[in-house]
């Protein structure tokens, strides 16, 4: 589904602030995989989902998502077939416009439909019937200006925004870090219901180890720009948060693990 191969960034090139962001890093995600990303600041998580993105085009290698090269293609075709939710709960939205404005935008532009003013009956029963899945009551308030809405319920409609017609590729990069922890328990709850759900194949960048290791099927730890750690099956669900913080010293851990 997702083929990376040997991407590399390097930021401020021949300069004495020069910096390798990303050293050839190579993955593979088949389709379904829900894979969560840790790591320190300055590991790469966040640069390698721009570079997946099309944020910039990588310095060298090769990016293949479900068999299209899309190396050099430009950020908003690659949007067509990528969700992308930020830290920010307004980030990627339109404020100042209503709920189903919002995700109109967000269906007529991964649908390749273009835009058009107005919104039919037909969409508006779509998308009640898809903000009636989150649980919130937001279906019965589709005329309510987005940044009217709590940042838990922005970024839960930020989340169906990224999934209302399901993409190849889903990024979540720290999308509940700004959320206080009971809102960002629900949140999460709903990714992964959407991510099973829909069968999306999903990358999670995340700063909160225990998520890591209880959501998805793998876990890969990134350090200086490379994967130095890629676990799946037994070992993963054998791991412990401490001993994954001790391994490359996160923390210090309480206990021996």
């Amino acid at each position: 589904m997702l083929q990376l191969e040997n991407i590399a960034k390097t930021f401020n090139t021949g300069t004495p602030n020069e910096r390798v962001a990303l050293d050839n890093v190579s993955l593979s995600l088949p389709k379904g995989d829900f894979v969560t990303i840790v790591g320190g600041n300055g590991a790469g998580k966040s640069t390698l989902m721009n570079a997946i993105s099309g944020v910039f085009f990588a310095d060298g290698g090769r990016i293949v998502l479900d068999g299209m090269d899309i190396t050099f293609s430009p950020e908003h075709k690659r949007a067509h077939h990528i969700g992308r939710l930020f830290q920010d709960p307004m980030k990627g939205t339109a404020p100042n416009m209503t709920i189903a404005e919002n995700l109109a935008l967000a269906y007529k532009q991964a649908s390749g439909m273009g835009f058009r003013v107005g919104i039919g009956k037909k969409l508006l029963a779509f998308f009640q019937e898809q903000l009636a899945r989150l649980e919130l009551g937001l279906e019965d308030r589709l005329k309510t200006k987005l940044g009217l809405l709590s940042g838990g319920q922005r970024q839960a409609v930020t989340l169906l925004m990224a999934t209302i017609c399901t993409p190849k590729l889903l990024m979540l990069d720290e999308h509940t870090a700004a959320l206080d922890p009971a809102t960002g328990e629900k949140v999460l709850r709903l990714t992964q219901e959407i991510i099973e759900k829909d069968k999306i194949t999903a990358i999670m960048v995340t700063h909160d180890i225990t998520s890591a290791l209880a959501l998805g099927n793998r876990t890969i730890m990134m350090d200086k720009g490379s994967v130095v750690l890629d676990i799946t099956g037994d070992a993963r669900r054998n791991m412990t948060v401490e001993r994954l913080t001790a391994m490359f010293g996160l923390v210090t851990p309480t206990k021996e693990a």
